[in-house]
């Protein structure tokens, strides 16, 4: 297998607050982090870091060329917007004697040598591989559209500071509760046989996609789910950082 890697990071880090790629995470910035847990790897030829477009690119570069340049990786800008904008502005950029290509979340820096091998095993002999970690909670679909504020309201506070002052306390209504029989959490690195993920990004079905495996779905191919890993967590707020710190050490 020749593999190259894309490291989608073109997002805004919205709802960690900051720039969470750059965040220290034992030492080292998480992308820097997550880079090193396919730059040890045989299969790996080459990783693709696709960064933020426009004006952000050079800022980007400033803040990552030269650490991502000793680990050999090229970076690439990405998507405006969305993350399979990225995906696809990346994909260009892989190598052309590559068998596969592996899309991991720039965010999951927790990446085990032992999940990977399975992956990894998986995508040698299937077109389309992805992680995935069985449901144990009990899943409830809610309706967001009849939500309400139950906190206690304070009418004198309310009458002096005015409504922005007073407590919210959402309460949302259960519609039912969803099997979770089959059920998965999907994780990264997908991986892909590399004609067909340029094949399904090029067939235009990727809109609206969360996740590289739904646009191979939408184009017609069987993707099959290897056995994930719990600790390979996807940081998006900063409690999930200091998660990560422990399972790496820990590890």
């Amino acid at each position: 297998m020749n593999v190259s890697v894309i490291l989608p990071a073109a997002g805004a880090s919205s709802r960690f607050g900051r720039d969470k790629l750059s965040s220290d995470l034992g030492g080292r910035p998480l992308l820097v982090r997550t880079v090193e847990a396919f730059s040890r790897r045989s299969e790996v030829q080459q990783i693709v870091v696709a960064g933020p477009p426009g004006d952000a690119f050079e800022a980007f570069t400033d803040r990552f060329g030269p650490v991502l340049g000793f680990h050999g990786v090229l970076v690439v800008p990405g998507g405006e917007q969305d993350r399979w904008e990225t995906v696809s502005c990346a994909l260009p950029y892989v190598a052309k004697d590559a068998t596969h290509v592996a899309v991991h979340d720039a965010a999951r820096p927790c990446v085990s040598d032992g999940m990977l091998d399975r992956v990894f095993e998986a995508a040698a002999n299937l077109d389309a591989v992805i992680p995935g970690v069985e449901i144990s909670d009990t899943i409830k679909e809610t309706d967001a559209t009849a939500a309400s504020n139950v906190a206690e309201a304070d009418l004198l506070v309310d009458s002096i500071l005015g409504e922005e002052s007073a407590p919210q306390l959402e309460a949302t209504p259960v519609r039912r509760t969803v099997p979770r029989g089959g059920l998965v959490l999907a994780q990264t690195p997908q991986v892909f046989a590399r004609q067909l993920i340029v094949d399904a990004y090029a067939s235009g079905r990727a809109a609206g996609t969360t996740d590289d495996a739904s646009v191979v779905e939408r184009f017609g191919a069987t993707v099959h789910v290897v056995p994930g890993d719990p600790a390979n967590l996807k940081v998006t707020r900063p409690e999930d950082l200091r998660l990560a710190e422990l399972i790496l050490k820990a590890g």
